[in-house]
């Protein structure tokens, strides 16, 4: 499938425009991403990155890393995805980046996702949904989480996101409503950030292959 990553990446590099700050998130298709934005790096202002690793990627490139808070609004955001429905809803987080992710995205105009074909779902949930929680609150959201869905959470034990928190991988969902679960989810205590990107979806998915295909 890397093929149909580096694809999705480099048709993704046709929407960015010169003079852009552009959101950075994180995963192996991103890589490829990165790597075809170094070749075009001095027509951009810099970036944003959801996570230290993409960071280290672009700097080794010399690209100019960013902080959000001075940058303000940005017009585009490019990140991968582990699932994507049909309308354009994703599970997001394998890499455990989903809350700068999340933030990001909310951040940004135009959100493009690109992937490989084996990530278009009818439903998702096929891939469990990552939950970045509190670590004080890991045995609570868990219980919390089977009571309100049913799915059972697994501890990603070993796992510390950038922010210093846990993920709790969710297993066995067919997320029907995804706007609806990610609502829901949410609002129990000690939850950071769902990977469902359901209330802001992409605007955008790029399908890798020849050609790539546009939802």
């Amino acid at each position: 499938m890397s093929a149909s990553k580096r694809l999705a990446a480099e048709k993704a590099i046709e929407y960015v425009e010169d003079g852009m700050i552009v959101g950075i998130g994180t995963g192996s298709t991103v890589a490829h991403f990165i790597d075809a934005l170094a070749r075009i790096k001095r027509r951009i202002k810099g970036t944003v990155s959801s996570s230290e690793q993409s960071s280290e990627r672009l700097r080794q490139h010399g690209i100019e890393v960013l902080d959000l808070n001075q940058t303000g609004p940005l017009s585009l955001y490019v990140d991968g995805a582990d699932e994507c429905d049909p309308r354009k809803c994703l599970i997001k987080g394998g890499g455990g980046a989903l809350t700068r992710e999340k933030i990001i995205a909310e951040a940004s105009r135009h959100f493009i996702c690109i992937i490989d074909p084996s990530k278009q779902v009818p439903v998702l949930g096929r891939f469990p949904l990552p939950v970045e929680v509190i670590p004080m609150a890991r045995s609570l959201v868990a219980r919390e989480i089977l009571a309100l869905t049913g799915g059972q959470p697994v501890w990603r034990d070993g796992t510390i996101t950038d922010n210093g928190n846990l993920i709790l991988d969710i297993h066995h969902l067919d997320i029907l409503d995804p706007v609806a679960m990610e609502r829901e989810l949410n609002q129990i205590p000690g939850i950071v950030s769902v990977g469902l990107f359901a209330r802001r979806a992409a605007d955008t998915v790029i399908v890798g292959g020849e050609p790539p295909k546009l939802l």
